[in-house]
């Protein structure tokens, strides 16, 4: 009765607190790595056999030092040692083996001895105090045996809520053990591990299913890239077609390079297909090729193989699309965007609900053979074949901007899932969506966006007979939706049938999981581990946040790229690889074993650059709601989360558009509150046809925005400027309203020196704030850019 009227008083705020306490246990075996499952139950320390720190192999070593001390010991002494010697050796098979033994950190000394409480300390040094000598070599603590409060002392944690055996009846720490945790609301607590650098809009990461475990990753500029098993980077370009290639160093431009895969039963034959922009004078188009490697050096391909097999005039230079895609049928998949500007404005009902347009589509074609005049064949299953009205190629309609599709390898054990199509398709103007995409299916645009009609005439027309996204959220919540993978691989059980994706905008990293039973998909959000959860050796818990690209690599594993500056000439790009801190692989499960590959290039070895960052808390996620309608069609749906208050921005453009300038990165989820900038915080204004590097310089200072004088103007005042908002160089200091006049605002400095070094002009020398001798015809500007100007 007193346990349950302790618990009735616990009200709200408590439960929330113990939610988070939950959240904060960290479980760590003495390799620095999350604990597993044993593949069969442990024969001596059988308490760890369902989630523990040990092998087979380890617990029959622990059990050979068990009789070892037998035979140490007297017999009578023996009968009443022998729990607390089992106790002892066995918590190395703990899952807080590392807690108990202080090895949070490499750079640490293993303690010899379990950390442990100071009762059963007590009462083990009454009884059996010289099994401690038995078990460990440490003399120091050899000199204490014979004083029992500085020997239980040397052997205590400073957390005790982890001494041995409080932790095993700690309810804190076990109660969600082995799963993967989630925060007071609900967001997944993962990690991330850095796996590669100094990518400039890294857009895609492809294996070549040759068993090599390279893996190849693609930048928008042209250039694709090769990485080998241990993460050095051959020198040589994979592939370097940019000279081909149409794009720009803007911020949102979705022109460039934008896929690739190879074909599945490389290398027989070696041959590689790609998708990019190009252009000439005012006309566009997106560009379909087949490579083949090179015969004297697989790591690079033959440039003088390229066979174009298709060619799609772009009427405008967004909404290029850009996937391409080998299905286990061995036909390929080309997702390609509704032809660009907004609403798609093309035709009577626009491209993508015109079938005998390949825009705004998902198109399936045969790259193995010829026909019909065709550079390819038409596989003889395509739903519209047999539609005179319709191109043979269509497999799917309805698309407005698929960006980002992925095929589920399915369970590694029941095969569940397999083949399945998933893809996010950016949206217009109110939600993003995710889309199950099957054969001969509508996915309702431009008639819908998400769950809602965009265009009510095509909407209620009785023929459209559209499939329902299986989720979609408001753009609250995001703006460009970036399509992900449903996680099969190996080392991380508990992510298995998870689909993770992000959005491109906002950052977030999000996921959906299905209930096989009813086929709803249930929305959380993925935010970095909170307080110790990612601290292991190796892992962070921070990104980039302009979510580019999901891959997984030859073996199934989970990764995105992102980058701090969206620009295709930005060498800002990482790949992260997904971890889950709470339940790893059985040691030796997921050895892969890569075929040798005959490397001609210089290697060059990875160096990580990325930081864990100690953060108390990961930061509040968005509740999940109810939909306001309930879904009317045939496919199931995740109900979207509840939009988070974000400031408001101006209209960008819909997929990797050029939002912050800033190179900072996501930490957890972002602030939900609509902040008032920092005193010295600056913006620039500029006239329409401007890129986003130049403009009037305007300041916030005291609450409020104003301009700047050009009196002493010049490029170190400039630099710092330019370098607030994101930019590597200041090209030049503007002066006399060169960018219009701030005539609505007031004049807050003038007589700016700066030494170029500074953090914010306030840190610069000048006249005083509002203090001046000058009129808006002397406003300054400058120009800045993410290139060197000087090269």
């Amino acid at each position: 009765m007193a346990g349950q009227r302790a618990v009735a008083r616990i009200g709200p705020g408590a439960l929330l607190v113990l939610r988070a306490l939950l959240a904060a246990a960290h479980p760590q075996c003495l390799d620095f790595r999350p604990p597993f499952r044993p593949p069969q139950p442990l024969s001596f320390c059988a308490q760890y056999s369902a989630f523990g720190c040990c092998t087979a192999e380890q617990d029959a070593a622990l059990a050979r030092r068990f009789r070892a001390l037998e035979t140490r010991m007297d017999a009578g002494v023996w009968a009443t040692c022998a729990g607390y010697a089992l106790d002892m050796l066995c918590q190395e098979c703990s899952p807080y083996a590392a807690h108990l033994y202080d090895a949070e950190d490499p750079a640490t000394p293993l303690r010899t001895v379990p950390g442990l409480c100071e009762d059963y300390c007590l009462d083990m040094w009454q009884t059996c105090r010289g099994l401690f000598r038995l078990l460990s070599p440490d003399r120091e603590l050899w000199a204490l045996e014979s004083n029992r409060a500085k020997l239980c002392r040397y052997l205590s944690l400073d957390d005790t809520d982890y001494c041995f055996p409080s932790l095993l009846v700690n309810e804190n720490l076990n109660s969600n053990l082995g799963r993967v945790v989630a925060d007071a609301k609900g967001c997944l607590q993962l990690c991330l591990e850095e796996v590669a650098n100094g990518l400039r809009n890294p857009v895609a990461m492809v294996h070549a299913r040759d068993g090599s475990h390279r893996f190849f990753v693609a930048e928008q500029v042209g250039l694709v890239w090769t990485y080998l098993p241990d993460r050095s980077r051959l020198e040589k370009p994979f592939l370097n077609v940019s000279q081909a290639v149409l794009t720009s160093p803007w911020e949102g431009d979705e022109r460039g390079f934008l896929g690739l895969a190879f074909h599945p039963r490389f290398p027989h034959p070696s041959k590689l297909y790609v998708y990019y922009s190009v252009g000439v004078g005012f006309r566009e188009w997106i560009r379909i090729s087949e490579f083949r490697v090179s015969e004297g050096d697989e790591n690079t391909v033959d440039h003088g193989s390229e066979r174009i097999i298709l060619e799609i005039e772009e009427p405008a230079s967004n909404h290029n699309g850009g996937q391409l895609l080998f299905g286990d049928d061995g036909f390929l998949y080309i997702f390609t965007g509704d032809g660009g500007m907004a609403g798609d404005p093309f035709g009577k009902f626009g491209n993508a609900q015109n079938k005998s347009a390949l825009l705004g589509k998902v198109l399936r074609i045969d790259v193995d053979r010829k026909e019909r005049g065709l550079l390819y064949g038409i596989p003889p299953d395509n739903p519209f074949v047999d539609d005179p009205g319709a191109r043979p190629e269509v497999y799917a309609l309805g698309v407005r901007n698929m960006w980002r599709c992925s095929f589920d390898r399915g369970d590694p054990m029941s095969g569940t899932g397999r083949g399945r199509l998933f893809c996010g398709d950016v949206g217009q103007n109110k939600y993003e969506e995710v889309d199950l995409v099957e054969r001969g299916r509508n996915y309702g645009w431009r008639a819908r966006e998400g769950f809602e009609c965009y265009d009510r005439k095509l909407c209620a027309n009785a023929s459209l007979d559209d499939v329902l996204p299986i989720f979609a959220y408001p753009h609250k919540l995001g703006k460009s939706v970036t399509g992900g993978y449903v996680y099969r691989g190996c080392e991380y059980p508990n992510l298995n049938g998870l689909y993770i994706f992000g959005d491109f905008m906002s950052g977030r990293l999000m996921s959906l999981r299905e209930n096989p039973e009813t086929g709803q998909w249930k929305y959380s959000e993925v935010c970095m581990g909170r307080g110790q959860t990612c601290a292991f050796p190796g892992l962070i818990n921070n990104y980039y946040p302009y979510i580019i690209s999901f891959a997984e690599d030859e073996a199934g594993e989970l990764y995105f790229m992102s980058t701090g500056v969206p620009s295709a000439t930005a060498a800002h790009g990482v790949i992260y690889k997904v971890i889950d801190p709470s339940r790893r692989a059985p040691p030796g499960k997921c050895k892969i074993r890569p075929a040798q590959v005959k490397v001609k290039s210089h290697l060059i070895p990875f160096v990580p650059k990325e930081k864990f960052i100690r953060t108390p808390e990961s930061t509040p996620r968005p509740t999940a709601r109810a939909p306001t309608k309930a879904p009317r069609r045939r496919r199931p749906t995740a109900a979207p989360p509840a939009p988070t208050p974000r400031p408001t921005k101006p209209a960008r453009p819909t997929r990797r558009p050029g939002a912050r300038r800033g190179g900072g990165r996501r930490r957890g989820r972002p602030s939900t509150a609509v902040s008032e900038p920092q005193n010295g915080s600056v913006r620039l204004v500029r006239p329409a046809g401007l890129s986003p590097g130049s403009g009037r310089v305007e300041v916030f200072i005291g609450g409020r925005w104003g301009t700047v004088c050009d009196d002493a103007w010049d490029t170190k005042a400039a630099a710092v400027v330019c370098r607030q908002l994101g930019f590597a160089h200041a090209v030049r200091a503007a002066k006399r309203a060169e960018f219009g006049e701030g005539r609505a605002l007031r004049i807050l400095l003038d007589d700016v020196r700066c030494a170029g070094s500074e953090r914010n002009l306030l840190e610069c020398a000048h006249a005083g704030v509002g203090t001046h001798n000058c009129k808006h015809d002397e406003d300054a500007g400058v120009e800045c850019s993410h290139q060197d100007p000087n090269l």
